[in-house]
Protein backbone atom coordinates (compact mmCIF):
# COMPACT_ATOMS: atom_id res chain seq x y z
CA UNK A 1 0.00 0.00 0.00
CA UNK A 2 2.33 2.78 -1.41
CA UNK A 3 1.86 6.01 0.52
CA UNK A 4 1.45 9.27 -1.99
CA UNK A 5 1.89 12.63 -1.30
CA UNK A 6 -0.42 15.85 -3.33
CA UNK A 7 -0.87 19.40 -3.53
CA UNK A 8 -4.80 20.02 -4.15
CA UNK A 9 -4.91 23.53 -3.94
CA UNK A 10 -6.87 25.49 -1.50
CA UNK A 11 -10.86 25.78 -1.28
CA UNK A 12 -11.57 22.54 -3.56
CA UNK A 13 -14.77 20.72 -2.73
CA UNK A 14 -14.13 17.35 -0.75
CA UNK A 15 -15.16 15.51 -3.29
CA UNK A 16 -12.63 17.02 -5.49
CA UNK A 17 -10.45 16.57 -3.27
CA UNK A 18 -11.02 12.77 -2.68
CA UNK A 19 -11.58 12.25 -7.32
CA UNK A 20 -7.66 13.59 -7.12
CA UNK A 21 -6.10 11.09 -4.46
CA UNK A 22 -8.59 8.98 -6.16
CA UNK A 23 -6.89 8.95 -9.79
CA UNK A 24 -2.98 8.81 -8.57
CA UNK A 25 -3.91 5.95 -6.28
CA UNK A 26 -5.70 4.04 -9.25
CA UNK A 27 -2.53 4.41 -11.41
CA UNK A 28 -0.10 3.24 -8.60
CA UNK A 29 -2.58 0.56 -6.94
CA UNK A 30 -5.47 -0.08 -8.59
CA UNK A 31 -8.77 1.00 -7.58
CA UNK A 32 -9.53 1.64 -3.97
CA UNK A 33 -12.69 0.47 -2.00
CA UNK A 34 -10.79 2.74 0.61
CA UNK A 35 -8.98 6.51 0.85
CA UNK A 36 -7.46 7.75 3.84
CA UNK A 37 -5.87 11.08 3.18
CA UNK A 38 -4.23 13.27 6.30
CA UNK A 39 -2.42 16.56 7.33
CA UNK A 40 -1.39 17.75 10.56
CA UNK A 41 -4.90 19.12 10.82
CA UNK A 42 -7.16 17.81 8.80
CA UNK A 43 -7.57 14.08 7.85
CA UNK A 44 -10.53 12.86 5.14
CA UNK A 45 -11.62 9.23 4.90
CA UNK A 46 -13.92 7.73 1.73
CA UNK A 47 -15.28 4.76 1.61
CA UNK A 48 -17.09 2.91 -2.11
CA UNK A 49 -18.89 -0.46 -2.09
CA UNK A 50 -17.95 -2.52 -4.94
CA UNK A 51 -14.72 -0.76 -6.37
CA UNK A 52 -17.12 1.01 -9.22
CA UNK A 53 -18.48 4.86 -9.50
CA UNK A 54 -18.23 7.59 -7.26
CA UNK A 55 -17.35 7.09 -3.55
CA UNK A 56 -20.78 6.64 -1.13
CA UNK A 57 -19.31 7.78 2.42
CA UNK A 58 -16.79 10.71 3.71
CA UNK A 59 -15.36 11.11 7.34
CA UNK A 60 -14.05 14.87 7.62
CA UNK A 61 -11.67 15.56 10.84
CA UNK A 62 -10.30 19.08 11.24
CA UNK A 63 -9.36 20.96 14.13
CA UNK A 64 -11.27 23.63 15.30
CA UNK A 65 -8.10 26.25 14.84
CA UNK A 66 -9.33 25.73 10.61
CA UNK A 67 -13.02 25.57 11.38
CA UNK A 68 -15.60 29.20 11.37
CA UNK A 69 -17.28 27.25 14.67
CA UNK A 70 -20.62 29.88 14.23
CA UNK A 71 -20.52 29.25 10.43
CA UNK A 72 -20.62 25.46 11.09
CA UNK A 73 -23.58 24.86 13.56
CA UNK A 74 -25.74 27.15 11.31
CA UNK A 75 -24.49 24.85 8.71
CA UNK A 76 -25.49 22.03 10.47
CA UNK A 77 -29.04 23.30 11.31
CA UNK A 78 -29.61 24.22 7.45
CA UNK A 79 -28.45 20.39 6.80
CA UNK A 80 -29.93 18.11 9.15
CA UNK A 81 -30.93 15.14 7.27
CA UNK A 82 -27.44 15.23 5.34
CA UNK A 83 -24.51 16.11 7.76
CA UNK A 84 -23.76 14.16 11.07
CA UNK A 85 -21.19 16.14 13.19
CA UNK A 86 -19.55 15.32 16.51
CA UNK A 87 -17.74 17.71 18.38
CA UNK A 88 -14.47 16.52 20.17
CA UNK A 89 -12.27 18.65 22.46
CA UNK A 90 -10.09 20.09 19.87
CA UNK A 91 -11.69 18.94 16.53
CA UNK A 92 -15.00 18.22 14.77
CA UNK A 93 -15.86 14.84 12.78
CA UNK A 94 -18.54 15.72 10.07
CA UNK A 95 -19.68 12.88 7.89
CA UNK A 96 -21.40 12.88 4.58
CA UNK A 97 -23.92 11.67 4.67
CA UNK A 98 -25.05 10.13 8.31
CA UNK A 99 -23.46 6.32 8.14
CA UNK A 100 -27.36 5.22 8.05
CA UNK A 101 -28.01 7.42 4.88
CA UNK A 102 -26.95 6.88 1.35
CA UNK A 103 -25.56 9.69 -0.85
CA UNK A 104 -27.88 11.07 -2.79
CA UNK A 105 -27.52 14.44 -5.32
CA UNK A 106 -28.44 16.87 -2.91
CA UNK A 107 -25.59 15.60 -0.54
CA UNK A 108 -23.31 17.86 -3.26
CA UNK A 109 -24.77 21.03 -2.36
CA UNK A 110 -23.92 20.12 1.21
CA UNK A 111 -20.13 19.33 0.01
CA UNK A 112 -19.71 22.59 -1.47
CA UNK A 113 -21.47 24.64 1.29
CA UNK A 114 -18.90 23.04 3.69
CA UNK A 115 -15.85 23.72 1.68
CA UNK A 116 -16.74 27.52 2.99
CA UNK A 117 -16.85 27.07 6.04
CA UNK A 118 -13.82 24.33 7.06
CA UNK A 119 -10.24 25.53 5.79
CA UNK A 120 -8.96 22.22 4.66
CA UNK A 121 -4.91 22.65 3.66
CA UNK A 122 -3.44 22.30 0.50
CA UNK A 123 -0.68 19.17 0.40
CA UNK A 124 -2.23 15.76 2.11
CA UNK A 125 -0.05 12.47 2.34
CA UNK A 126 -2.42 9.38 1.27
CA UNK A 127 -3.38 5.85 1.00
CA UNK A 128 -5.48 3.64 -1.15
CA UNK A 129 -6.65 0.17 0.70
CA UNK A 130 -9.55 -2.50 0.33
CA UNK A 131 -8.45 -3.38 -3.35
CA UNK A 132 -9.44 -5.74 -5.41
CA UNK A 133 -7.56 -9.19 -3.69
CA UNK A 134 -9.51 -11.64 -6.19
CA UNK A 135 -6.62 -14.41 -7.55
CA UNK A 136 -5.00 -13.80 -10.80
CA UNK A 137 -6.15 -17.22 -12.85
CA UNK A 138 -2.57 -17.69 -14.10
CA UNK A 139 -4.17 -20.03 -16.91
CA UNK A 140 -6.28 -17.98 -18.55
CA UNK A 141 -3.48 -15.84 -19.44
CA UNK A 142 -1.78 -18.17 -20.84
CA UNK A 143 -5.06 -19.34 -22.50
CA UNK A 144 -4.77 -15.21 -23.52
CA UNK A 145 -1.11 -15.07 -24.84
CA UNK A 146 -2.06 -17.89 -26.75
CA UNK A 147 -5.44 -17.14 -28.09
CA UNK A 148 -3.92 -13.73 -29.00
CA UNK A 149 -0.46 -15.01 -30.35
CA UNK A 150 1.28 -12.48 -27.88
CA UNK A 151 4.70 -12.85 -27.02
CA UNK A 152 3.83 -11.21 -23.77
CA UNK A 153 1.33 -10.09 -21.14
CA UNK A 154 1.90 -6.79 -18.96
CA UNK A 155 0.31 -6.33 -15.66
CA UNK A 156 0.02 -3.06 -13.80
CA UNK A 157 -1.75 -1.65 -11.49
CA UNK A 158 -4.96 -0.16 -11.85
CA UNK A 159 -4.42 -0.81 -15.90
CA UNK A 160 -6.23 -4.13 -17.98
CA UNK A 161 -3.57 -6.69 -18.85
CA UNK A 162 -1.50 -5.29 -21.89
CA UNK A 163 -0.66 -8.01 -24.71
CA UNK A 164 2.11 -7.74 -27.02
CA UNK A 165 0.74 -8.87 -30.40
CA UNK A 166 3.27 -8.30 -33.34
CA UNK A 167 5.25 -5.57 -31.49
CA UNK A 168 2.18 -3.53 -30.97
CA UNK A 169 0.83 -2.95 -27.11
CA UNK A 170 -2.53 -3.95 -27.08
CA UNK A 171 -5.18 -3.78 -23.82
CA UNK A 172 -7.20 -6.06 -23.26
CA UNK A 173 -10.82 -5.30 -24.43
CA UNK A 174 -12.52 -8.62 -21.77
CA UNK A 175 -9.96 -8.94 -18.93
CA UNK A 176 -10.39 -6.28 -16.11
CA UNK A 177 -7.95 -4.41 -14.67
CA UNK A 178 -5.88 -5.49 -11.45
CA UNK A 179 -4.98 -4.16 -8.65
CA UNK A 180 -0.93 -3.76 -6.58
CA UNK A 181 -2.40 -6.39 -4.48
CA UNK A 182 -3.39 -8.78 -7.22
CA UNK A 183 0.30 -8.69 -8.72
CA UNK A 184 1.95 -8.79 -5.86
CA UNK A 185 -0.01 -12.27 -4.77
CA UNK A 186 1.06 -13.27 -8.20
CA UNK A 187 4.59 -12.85 -7.91
CA UNK A 188 4.48 -14.59 -4.62
CA UNK A 189 2.79 -17.51 -6.14
CA UNK A 190 4.32 -17.77 -9.28
CA UNK A 191 8.30 -17.11 -7.92
CA UNK A 192 10.23 -20.20 -6.72
CA UNK A 193 11.60 -20.16 -3.35
CA UNK A 194 14.15 -17.10 -2.82
CA UNK A 195 12.63 -15.35 -5.96
CA UNK A 196 10.13 -13.33 -3.82
CA UNK A 197 12.61 -12.51 -0.98
CA UNK A 198 14.95 -11.38 -4.25
CA UNK A 199 11.68 -8.91 -4.95
CA UNK A 200 11.11 -7.71 -1.74
CA UNK A 201 15.21 -6.75 -1.20
CA UNK A 202 16.26 -5.63 -4.59
CA UNK A 203 12.64 -4.50 -6.00
CA UNK A 204 13.04 -6.34 -8.90
CA UNK A 205 13.43 -10.10 -9.94
CA UNK A 206 13.68 -12.60 -12.92
CA UNK A 207 12.31 -16.09 -12.92
CA UNK A 208 10.87 -18.96 -14.87
CA UNK A 209 7.68 -20.03 -14.79
CA UNK A 210 5.99 -23.86 -16.37
CA UNK A 211 2.01 -23.61 -17.09
CA UNK A 212 1.71 -27.63 -17.11
CA UNK A 213 -0.07 -28.07 -20.78
CA UNK A 214 0.88 -25.04 -21.82
CA UNK A 215 4.10 -23.46 -21.89
CA UNK A 216 6.72 -21.77 -20.44
CA UNK A 217 7.54 -17.66 -19.15
CA UNK A 218 10.44 -15.75 -18.33
CA UNK A 219 8.52 -13.92 -15.66
CA UNK A 220 9.95 -10.22 -14.81
CA UNK A 221 8.80 -8.47 -11.36
CA UNK A 222 9.66 -4.79 -11.01
CA UNK A 223 8.57 -1.92 -8.86
CA UNK A 224 7.56 1.33 -10.45
CA UNK A 225 5.63 4.39 -8.00
CA UNK A 226 6.21 1.63 -5.50
CA UNK A 227 3.85 -0.50 -7.29
CA UNK A 228 4.33 -4.15 -8.64
CA UNK A 229 4.62 -4.43 -12.59
CA UNK A 230 5.18 -8.37 -13.73
CA UNK A 231 5.62 -8.63 -17.60
CA UNK A 232 5.15 -12.84 -18.58
CA UNK A 233 7.03 -13.78 -22.16
CA UNK A 234 5.39 -16.22 -23.41
CA UNK A 235 7.57 -19.76 -24.68
CA UNK A 236 6.16 -22.77 -25.78
CA UNK A 237 6.64 -26.13 -24.60
CA UNK A 238 7.32 -27.64 -27.82
CA UNK A 239 10.87 -25.82 -29.08
CA UNK A 240 10.03 -24.44 -32.67
CA UNK A 241 11.48 -25.79 -35.41
CA UNK A 242 13.89 -23.95 -38.33
CA UNK A 243 10.65 -24.58 -40.73
CA UNK A 244 8.80 -23.41 -37.86
CA UNK A 245 10.70 -20.06 -37.54
CA UNK A 246 10.67 -19.79 -41.59
CA UNK A 247 14.38 -19.65 -41.16
CA UNK A 248 16.50 -21.40 -43.90
CA UNK A 249 17.47 -25.12 -42.50
CA UNK A 250 20.53 -25.24 -44.90
CA UNK A 251 22.31 -22.57 -43.13
CA UNK A 252 21.15 -22.84 -39.45
CA UNK A 253 21.95 -26.63 -40.14
CA UNK A 254 25.74 -25.66 -41.33
CA UNK A 255 25.83 -23.23 -37.80
CA UNK A 256 24.49 -25.60 -35.67
CA UNK A 257 27.15 -28.32 -37.08
CA UNK A 258 29.81 -26.29 -36.52
CA UNK A 259 32.02 -28.79 -33.88
CA UNK A 260 33.89 -25.55 -31.38
CA UNK A 261 34.06 -21.86 -31.85
CA UNK A 262 31.53 -18.66 -30.81
CA UNK A 263 28.31 -18.87 -32.64
CA UNK A 264 26.61 -15.40 -31.73
CA UNK A 265 22.70 -14.62 -32.48
CA UNK A 266 22.28 -11.01 -31.97
CA UNK A 267 19.62 -8.32 -32.65
CA UNK A 268 17.55 -5.78 -30.68
CA UNK A 269 15.34 -6.31 -27.65
CA UNK A 270 12.64 -8.45 -29.40
CA UNK A 271 13.70 -9.65 -32.18
CA UNK A 272 13.20 -13.13 -31.39
CA UNK A 273 17.40 -14.05 -30.57
CA UNK A 274 16.45 -16.58 -27.43
CA UNK A 275 13.81 -18.78 -29.70
CA UNK A 276 16.47 -18.75 -32.15
CA UNK A 277 18.74 -20.01 -30.08
CA UNK A 278 16.46 -22.79 -28.62
CA UNK A 279 15.58 -23.85 -31.91
CA UNK A 280 19.35 -24.23 -32.42
CA UNK A 281 20.57 -26.17 -29.51
CA UNK A 282 17.52 -28.65 -30.08
CA UNK A 283 18.74 -29.56 -33.05
CA UNK A 284 22.11 -30.08 -31.86
CA UNK A 285 20.60 -32.21 -29.21
CA UNK A 286 18.23 -34.39 -32.06
CA UNK A 287 21.30 -35.09 -34.16
CA UNK A 288 24.67 -35.29 -31.94
CA UNK A 289 25.29 -37.52 -29.11
CA UNK A 290 27.04 -34.58 -27.05
CA UNK A 291 27.03 -32.95 -23.42
CA UNK A 292 25.33 -29.97 -23.87
CA UNK A 293 25.46 -27.30 -20.96
CA UNK A 294 23.47 -23.87 -20.62
CA UNK A 295 23.76 -21.12 -18.38
CA UNK A 296 20.92 -18.75 -18.57
CA UNK A 297 19.08 -16.30 -16.17
CA UNK A 298 16.67 -17.77 -15.96
CA UNK A 299 16.16 -21.01 -17.77
CA UNK A 300 13.57 -20.17 -20.20
CA UNK A 301 13.32 -22.99 -23.01
CA UNK A 302 13.66 -26.67 -21.13
CA UNK A 303 15.37 -29.07 -22.99
CA UNK A 304 14.68 -32.77 -22.99
CA UNK A 305 17.33 -35.03 -22.98
CA UNK A 306 17.43 -36.37 -26.92
CA UNK A 307 20.26 -37.67 -28.77
CA UNK A 308 22.50 -35.51 -26.36
CA UNK A 309 22.34 -34.73 -22.74
CA UNK A 310 21.61 -31.27 -21.61
CA UNK A 311 22.27 -29.51 -18.56
CA UNK A 312 20.79 -26.16 -17.68
CA UNK A 313 21.94 -23.95 -15.13
CA UNK A 314 20.40 -20.96 -13.79
CA UNK A 315 21.64 -17.95 -11.98
CA UNK A 316 21.16 -17.41 -8.58
CA UNK A 317 20.09 -20.74 -8.29
CA UNK A 318 22.78 -23.24 -9.36
CA UNK A 319 25.26 -20.58 -9.87
CA UNK A 320 26.24 -17.08 -8.47
CA UNK A 321 27.01 -15.48 -12.04
CA UNK A 322 27.76 -16.10 -15.75
CA UNK A 323 31.16 -15.43 -15.41
CA UNK A 324 31.77 -18.16 -12.61
CA UNK A 325 29.17 -20.64 -14.32
CA UNK A 326 30.98 -20.73 -17.49
CA UNK A 327 34.59 -20.99 -16.05
CA UNK A 328 33.20 -23.74 -14.54
CA UNK A 329 31.84 -25.32 -17.33
CA UNK A 330 35.44 -26.01 -18.99
CA UNK A 331 35.53 -29.04 -15.71
CA UNK A 332 32.07 -30.19 -16.53
CA UNK A 333 32.95 -32.02 -19.79
CA UNK A 334 31.09 -29.92 -21.89
CA UNK A 335 30.98 -30.33 -25.45
CA UNK A 336 28.58 -27.44 -25.82
CA UNK A 337 27.85 -24.30 -23.84
CA UNK A 338 25.10 -22.15 -24.07
CA UNK A 339 25.13 -18.58 -22.75
CA UNK A 340 21.93 -16.61 -22.36
CA UNK A 341 23.45 -13.24 -22.70
CA UNK A 342 27.17 -12.06 -22.61
CA UNK A 343 26.57 -8.82 -20.88
CA UNK A 344 29.67 -8.03 -19.07
CA UNK A 345 33.89 -8.14 -19.95
CA UNK A 346 34.08 -11.34 -17.75
CA UNK A 347 31.41 -13.38 -19.16
CA UNK A 348 32.77 -12.21 -22.97
CA UNK A 349 36.33 -13.32 -21.69
CA UNK A 350 35.45 -15.97 -20.38
CA UNK A 351 33.03 -17.64 -23.66
CA UNK A 352 35.83 -16.51 -25.67
CA UNK A 353 38.68 -18.75 -23.40
CA UNK A 354 36.19 -21.76 -23.74
CA UNK A 355 35.46 -21.33 -27.71
CA UNK A 356 39.30 -21.46 -28.35
CA UNK A 357 39.82 -24.59 -25.66
CA UNK A 358 37.84 -26.67 -28.54
CA UNK A 359 34.25 -26.05 -27.74
CA UNK A 360 31.64 -24.72 -29.38
CA UNK A 361 30.09 -21.85 -27.42
CA UNK A 362 26.25 -19.98 -28.49
CA UNK A 363 25.44 -16.68 -27.17
CA UNK A 364 23.35 -13.76 -27.68
CA UNK A 365 24.49 -10.20 -28.05
CA UNK A 366 22.58 -6.76 -28.71
CA UNK A 367 23.71 -5.70 -32.25
CA UNK A 368 21.82 -3.99 -34.85
CA UNK A 369 24.15 -5.98 -37.87
CA UNK A 370 26.50 -9.17 -37.85
CA UNK A 371 29.30 -6.92 -39.17
CA UNK A 372 29.17 -4.44 -35.48
CA UNK A 373 29.66 -7.32 -33.57
CA UNK A 374 32.89 -7.22 -33.57
CA UNK A 375 33.64 -3.61 -32.20
CA UNK A 376 30.38 -4.38 -29.55
CA UNK A 377 32.38 -7.18 -27.80
CA UNK A 378 35.47 -5.35 -28.30
CA UNK A 379 34.16 -2.40 -26.28
CA UNK A 380 33.06 -3.91 -23.45
CA UNK A 381 37.05 -4.20 -22.67
CA UNK A 382 39.73 -1.62 -21.94
CA UNK A 383 41.32 -0.20 -24.71
CA UNK A 384 44.43 -1.94 -23.76
CA UNK A 385 42.48 -5.07 -24.10
CA UNK A 386 41.16 -5.05 -27.30
CA UNK A 387 43.91 -5.71 -29.77
CA UNK A 388 44.32 -8.98 -27.78
CA UNK A 389 39.83 -9.53 -27.48
CA UNK A 390 39.87 -8.91 -31.48
CA UNK A 391 42.68 -11.67 -32.09
CA UNK A 392 41.45 -14.16 -29.84
CA UNK A 393 37.96 -13.22 -32.02
CA UNK A 394 39.59 -13.94 -35.38
CA UNK A 395 40.98 -17.33 -34.20
CA UNK A 396 37.40 -18.62 -32.24
CA UNK A 397 34.44 -16.28 -34.15
CA UNK A 398 32.56 -18.97 -36.54
CA UNK A 399 29.67 -17.18 -37.24
CA UNK A 400 27.17 -14.79 -36.60
CA UNK A 401 23.16 -14.99 -36.88
CA UNK A 402 21.67 -11.40 -36.57
CA UNK A 403 17.49 -11.12 -36.99
CA UNK A 404 14.82 -8.70 -37.30
CA UNK A 405 11.22 -9.24 -37.46
CA UNK A 406 9.72 -8.29 -40.52
CA UNK A 407 5.49 -8.33 -40.60
CA UNK A 408 4.05 -10.93 -42.82
CA UNK A 409 1.95 -10.68 -45.52
CA UNK A 410 -1.51 -11.93 -43.87
CA UNK A 411 -0.40 -11.25 -40.42
CA UNK A 412 2.45 -12.04 -37.78
CA UNK A 413 5.93 -11.48 -38.38
CA UNK A 414 8.78 -13.24 -40.04
CA UNK A 415 12.24 -13.18 -38.90
CA UNK A 416 14.31 -11.86 -41.39
CA UNK A 417 18.57 -12.59 -40.53
CA UNK A 418 21.37 -12.05 -41.74
CA UNK A 419 24.79 -14.18 -41.75
CA UNK A 420 28.09 -13.73 -41.09
CA UNK A 421 30.51 -16.81 -41.51
CA UNK A 422 34.47 -16.14 -40.67
CA UNK A 423 35.27 -18.45 -43.71
CA UNK A 424 37.55 -16.43 -45.84
CA UNK A 425 40.57 -14.21 -45.21
CA UNK A 426 38.85 -11.48 -46.06
CA UNK A 427 36.78 -11.66 -43.57
CA UNK A 428 39.32 -13.01 -40.93
CA UNK A 429 41.76 -9.99 -41.81
CA UNK A 430 39.02 -7.48 -41.38
CA UNK A 431 38.06 -8.65 -37.93
CA UNK A 432 41.59 -8.28 -36.40
CA UNK A 433 41.51 -4.86 -37.48
CA UNK A 434 37.81 -4.23 -35.93
CA UNK A 435 37.05 -2.56 -39.86
CA UNK A 436 33.54 -2.70 -40.07
CA UNK A 437 33.04 -1.71 -43.61
CA UNK A 438 35.99 -4.30 -44.70
CA UNK A 439 33.42 -7.36 -42.66
CA UNK A 440 30.55 -5.70 -44.85
CA UNK A 441 32.88 -6.19 -47.96
CA UNK A 442 33.94 -9.21 -47.46
CA UNK A 443 30.68 -10.67 -46.57
CA UNK A 444 29.55 -9.90 -49.99
CA UNK A 445 32.09 -12.27 -51.80
CA UNK A 446 30.66 -14.87 -53.45
CA UNK A 447 33.06 -17.06 -52.35
CA UNK A 448 31.94 -16.89 -48.57
CA UNK A 449 28.47 -18.21 -47.30
CA UNK A 450 27.46 -14.52 -45.55
CA UNK A 451 24.02 -12.58 -46.69
CA UNK A 452 23.35 -9.02 -46.04
CA UNK A 453 20.15 -8.30 -44.93
CA UNK A 454 19.27 -6.83 -47.70
CA UNK A 455 19.61 -10.12 -49.61
CA UNK A 456 17.47 -11.96 -47.37
CA UNK A 457 15.04 -9.23 -47.58
CA UNK A 458 14.69 -9.14 -50.89
CA UNK A 459 14.53 -13.01 -51.13
CA UNK A 460 11.41 -12.93 -49.06
CA UNK A 461 10.08 -9.97 -51.15
CA UNK A 462 9.90 -12.15 -54.34
CA UNK A 463 8.42 -14.91 -52.44
CA UNK A 464 5.70 -12.76 -51.68
CA UNK A 465 6.45 -13.62 -47.68
CA UNK A 466 7.13 -9.63 -46.96
CA UNK A 467 5.52 -6.41 -48.43
CA UNK A 468 8.27 -4.12 -50.61
CA UNK A 469 7.51 -1.14 -48.23
CA UNK A 470 8.46 -3.35 -45.05
CA UNK A 471 11.83 -4.83 -46.79
CA UNK A 472 12.76 -1.29 -47.29
CA UNK A 473 12.03 -0.47 -43.84
CA UNK A 474 13.74 -2.93 -42.48
CA UNK A 475 16.89 -2.78 -44.80
CA UNK A 476 20.31 -1.42 -43.20
CA UNK A 477 20.87 0.54 -46.54
CA UNK A 478 17.87 1.22 -48.52
CA UNK A 479 19.70 2.22 -51.48
CA UNK A 480 21.61 -1.14 -51.72
CA UNK A 481 18.34 -3.14 -51.44
CA UNK A 482 16.95 -0.30 -54.12
CA UNK A 483 19.70 -1.30 -56.21
CA UNK A 484 19.77 -4.96 -55.73
CA UNK A 485 16.13 -5.08 -56.88
CA UNK A 486 16.96 -3.28 -60.19
CA UNK A 487 19.35 -5.44 -60.56
CA UNK A 488 21.86 -2.59 -60.94
CA UNK A 489 24.10 -3.60 -57.76
CA UNK A 490 27.64 -3.75 -58.41
CA UNK A 491 29.08 -5.69 -55.53
CA UNK A 492 32.27 -4.03 -53.81
CA UNK A 493 35.95 -4.84 -54.55
CA UNK A 494 37.72 -6.18 -51.89
CA UNK A 495 40.40 -3.50 -52.56
CA UNK A 496 37.98 -0.90 -52.44
CA UNK A 497 38.31 -0.79 -48.53
CA UNK A 498 42.15 -0.85 -49.24
CA UNK A 499 42.16 2.14 -52.10
CA UNK A 500 40.06 3.93 -49.40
Amino acid sequence: MAEIVLGVGYKKPVRVIVRLFDEQITKREGIPGRIRAWTNSSSIVALRSGLEGDFTHYEIRVTKARTDEEALKKYLEDYPDLVCAEEGEDQWCIQVPPSDKELKEEHHEAFDALTKIIRLPEVWHAEGSDFQDKIINVEKLFQAMIQYKASDVHLTAGLKPIFRIDNDARFSDIMQSFSGSQIRTLIRRTAPPGFYDEFEEFKQTSYSYHQAGMGYSRVSAFLKNGAPHCTFRYLPEKIPSFEDLNVPAQQMQTIASTPRGLILITGMTGSGKTTTMAALLDWINAHKALHILTIENPVEFVHANKKSIVSQRNIGTDVRSFSEAVTGALRHDPDVILIGEMRDPDTIRAAINAAATGHLVISTLHSNTSYEVINRVVSFFDPIERDLVRLQLRDCLRGVICQRLVPKVGGGRVPALEFLFNDIKPINDAILKGDTDAIRVGMQQTISHSMLFEQYLLKMFKEGVVKLEDAREMSTDVSVFDQMRMGTYAVPRLDSIKGG
